[in-house]
């Protein structure tokens, strides 16, 4: 069986120029989409994804603002940023970039962000939404794999999925939007005594675990579609994902790589969730 790998920067590409054509429309109706990142302390890797995202949106049409905050900042001087944020009519979106330090509750800082500026989706009036199948928006890495997955042209639809980390982030929203599309989805945890007892029986499996090599091919039944989210650095440096691709090569249809495969959809559909959040905005004012 040939394995078709996923382009996802392929993907990202072509649906970004999708979003500079919404944020045409935008401009003309005089309104610049706008996405307010924050990020507090110094900590490398969110550095690198905040220099992403600024950059994407550069590239796309919108209006970045990058506001770096010391991580000794108190957690009622970091509310109130985000409270003029939520208050600012040229900013669009909010994102507050975890983790964040242990003196600050990650989940008030959420739960400051105004949920019609959510672009993350995981405030809980959003998760609600979402549950209900009603989304206002979709988280952005499994909103990203759900348009992976239709560009390879998988539908969910009647198909057993099965998810590996049961995170707020991915695996449990991820769920809701598989179930949302009619599979039958089988949600495994760190305390799921036998993976491969889950995943040989999957049609579609969605690996968000970090940690490398986790799924090998003996782990997959025949035709099997493979979303590898997990993000992992090895000794050497070298970024790999959840899955040991050379062993599942011949076996699964499709596997998504690491990198180039889920996380520039992630970085998109940030950027998509803002433009949504200003065409919402322009609709509140009439």
């Amino acid at each position: 069986m040939e394995t078709k790998l996923i382009d996802g920067s392929a993907l990202a590409a072509r649906t970004r120029a999708k979003l500079r054509e919404r944020v045409r429309g935008l401009l003309a109706r005089g309104c610049t989409p706008g996405l307010a990142v924050v990020i507090v302390g110094d900590d490398p890797a969110s550095k690198t994804y905040v220099r992403n995202k600024v950059r994407a949106c550069i590239e796309t049409g919108l209006r970045s603002e990058h506001i770096e905050l010391p991580a000794s900042i108190p957690e009622l001087e970091l509310l109130a940023r985000i409270a003029a944020l939520n208050a600012d009519p040229g900013v669009h979106g909010i994102l507050v970039q975890l983790p964040l330090p242990k003196h600050v509750s990650g989940a008030r800082v959420i739960q400051a962000i105004a949920p019609e500026k959510d672009v993350d989706g995981f405030h809980p009036a959003n998760v609600g939404l979402l549950a209900t199948g009603h989304p206002r928006f979709a988280p952005c890495t499994p909103a990203g794999v759900m348009l992976l997955l239709e560009d390879a042209g998988v539908n969910p639809w009647a198909k057993h999925a099965v998810i590996l980390g049961a995170s707020n982030i991915v695996g449990k929203p991820m769920a809701l939007l598989l179930l949302a599309q009619g599979a039958t989805v089988t949600l495994c945890n760190s305390k799921t005594p036998d993976l491969s007892l889950h995943t040989r029986m999957a049609d579609i499996v969605v690996a968000a675990v970090g940690r490398p090599g986790l799924v090998r091919g003996e782990m997959l039944k025949p035709g099997a579609v493979l979303i590898d989210v997990g993000i992992n650095r090895t000794a050497e440096g070298r970024l790999v994902g959840d899955v040991d691709t050379a062993s599942v090569m011949g076996i699964a249809s499709h596997v998504s790589p690491v990198p180039g495969g889920v996380g520039p959809m992630t970085v998109t559909m940030l950027l998509a969730n803002t433009v949504l959040a200003a065409e919402a905005s322009l609709g509140a004012r009439g």
